[in-house]
């Protein structure tokens, strides 16, 4: 089984008033992911999300395919997982 991992995650362009938010959550849910997404106030979403590589690169793969969300940039850094995490929410 592939090794699990946690990123924090910063999404440039146009992510605010898109459903990023809910297509994020509804993704991760789907796929397994744990963590967390929110929207800030310079226009950027702020993501935590933690499952495989694999499942996370997939994951932003799903959410960059939504209607009207255009992902220009993301700065990306690893964190220590948090074993206890449980569900995908959005604060």
């Amino acid at each position: 089984m592939a090794e699990k991992i946690r990123e924090h995650l910063v999404f440039y362009g146009q992510v605010q008033g898109v459903g990023f938010r809910y297509r994020a959550r509804h993704v991760a849910s789907g796929l397994g992911i744990t963590g967390w997404v929110r929207n800030e106030w310079d226009g950027t979403v702020e993501m935590e999300a933690q499952g495989t590589k694999e499942q996370i690169n997939h994951m932003l793969l799903l959410i960059n395919q939504g209607t009207y969300i255009q992902v220009e940039d993301i700065d990306r850094r690893e964190l220590p997982v948090e074993e206890a995490e449980r569900g995908f929410h959005i604060r």
